[in-house]
């Protein structure tokens, strides 16, 4: 029978370029959607799946991922003598999340590397890998599901779902097999295809389950297209050199990829209306917007200083 997966990978090193000058002083991963920070989003949808041990890799310019996550005494304090109890009990719950682990990659050498980088905290395990860039919006999250899937099979699994032809050529790429009703048997992967030689257009995206054999496949691997450790080729040699099963995962929800502009303000709107305390207000203010007019004068009293 397959062990569980308790532990999971945060790869969270990159530098965040898209989003400069935002990025400059801050990690890409503390960009809040609404209210929260994009770090967040993923490691609560890891917890919820049953996640015992995070495991951020991390790199310079990383500390407030770890403040985050970190417990401080003075600022609990202050709340309740303020008399929110509310947001003090939102910072415990953050704080108390889970088991943490902080490991360095020094060099920006790719996914696979910084996968790589975790293979002491990992040992001998199965682990699971979530790119916080991608916000997958679904209940339950689609970690939670692929982790089923392989304590279920013991098979390998990575996230996947459909893109336009056009884009294929911007991800790794599965060549799968006859759909089983929940996963595709993996043939074989091709990082960032020319469009016209995809061999589908079903794409990894940032979710994977896998058995710990990737990590010996990594440490024999070669560095790839761009010139980094691609995860991508890991994954092909389970397949090609290790004689090991990989299944794609379709993702049931929607993605928000929130390492680009767009996205990420997509999942602000989705996420924003969906809020008790700010739908209303923002549903009618989209709505004037598209007719062309002026947007309506928020109703009630509103906060003008961060003192209380």
């Amino acid at each position: 029978m397959p062990q569980p997966v308790r532990k999971a990978v945060f790869p969270v090193a990159g530098l965040g370029t898209r989003f400069l000058p935002a990025t400059k002083a801050m990690a890409k991963e503390m960009l809040p959607v609404v209210d929260k920070p994009l770090i967040q989003y993923a490691v609560e949808e890891a917890v919820a799946a049953g996640i015992e041990q995070v495991i951020f890799v991390t790199g310079r310019g990383k500390r407030s991922i770890e403040d985050h996550f970190d417990f401080q005494e003075g600022l609990e304090s202050l709340l309740l003598d303020k008399g929110r109890e509310d947001l003090a009990q939102v910072y415990r719950e953050v704080s108390d999340m889970a088991s943490v682990t902080y490991v360095r990659q020094k060099q920006p050498l790719g996914l696979g590397h910084a996968v790589w980088c975790a293979r002491d905290s990992v040992a001998d395990e199965p682990f699971a890998v979530l790119l916080p860039d991608d916000l997958m919006d679904a209940e339950p999250g689609a970690i939670g599901r692929m982790k089923a899937a392989y304590e279920a099979s013991g098979a390998s699994q990575v996230a996947v779902e459909p893109v336009p032809p056009e884009a294929v050529g911007a991800y790794g790429v599965v060549d799968p097999g006859a759909f089983d009703g929940e996963t595709y048997p993996v043939n074989g992967l091709v990082e960032k295809p020319d469009p016209r030689q995809a061999p589908s257009h079903l794409a990894v995206v940032g979710r994977y389950v896998l058995a710990p054999t990737v990590l010996d496949a990594l440490g024999r691997a070669q560095r790839g297209r761009g010139g980094e450790i691609q995860l991508t080729d890991a994954l092909e040699a389970l397949i090609t050199d290790y004689g090991e099963t990989l299944r794609a995962y379709p993702f049931p929800g929607t993605r928000f990829d929130c390492g680009s502009k767009l996205g990420y303000l997509k999942a602000q709107v989705e996420l924003g209306l969906r809020r008790d305390d700010l739908g209303r207000e923002l549903t009618e203010y989209l709505q004037e917007r598209l007719r062309g007019r002026n947007p309506p004068v928020p109703s009630g009293p509103q906060q003008t200083s961060d003192q209380s």
